[in-house]
């Protein structure tokens, strides 16, 4: 039940930054987390960053550094702040909804369409 609509994607040259918003509509619960998501042609889906109710981050290696995730849980609006891009970061970005529990562990149930993030040389 919860619509999630990625914003911000765009062409940048390396080295450039970019800042992409994700807006969830519909309910959320306060226990979930947020996440961003990419995936480049002919790679698997990798996460990116994740942030929890709380605030609390987590980053892909390649990740570290350069982006930092945030939300506005008063907006129901998660950001992905991208600096120094990469041409390796070029990929189609998600954001997601997800839970976590000890016995299942993770799952995001909700997600994104994406938006095309490409990093020229």
């Amino acid at each position: 039940q919860v619509q999630l609509v990625e914003s911000g994607g765009g062409l940048v040259q390396a080295g450039g930054s970019l800042r992409l918003s994700c807006a969830a509509s519909g309910r959320t619960f306060s226990s979930d987390y947020m996440a961003w998501f990419r995936q480049a042609p002919g790679k698997q889906r990798e996460l990116v960053a994740r942030i929890s109710h709380t605030g609390d981050t987590n980053y892909a290696d390649s990740a570290k550094g350069r982006f930092t995730i945030s939300r506005d849980n008063a907006k129901n609006t998660v950001y992905l702040q991208m600096n120094s891009l990469k041409p390796e970061d070029t990929a189609v970005y998600s954001c997601a909804l997800g839970t976590y529990t000890d016995y299942g562990g993770w799952f995001f149930g909700s997600w994104g369409q994406g938006t095309q993030v490409t990093v020229s040389s």
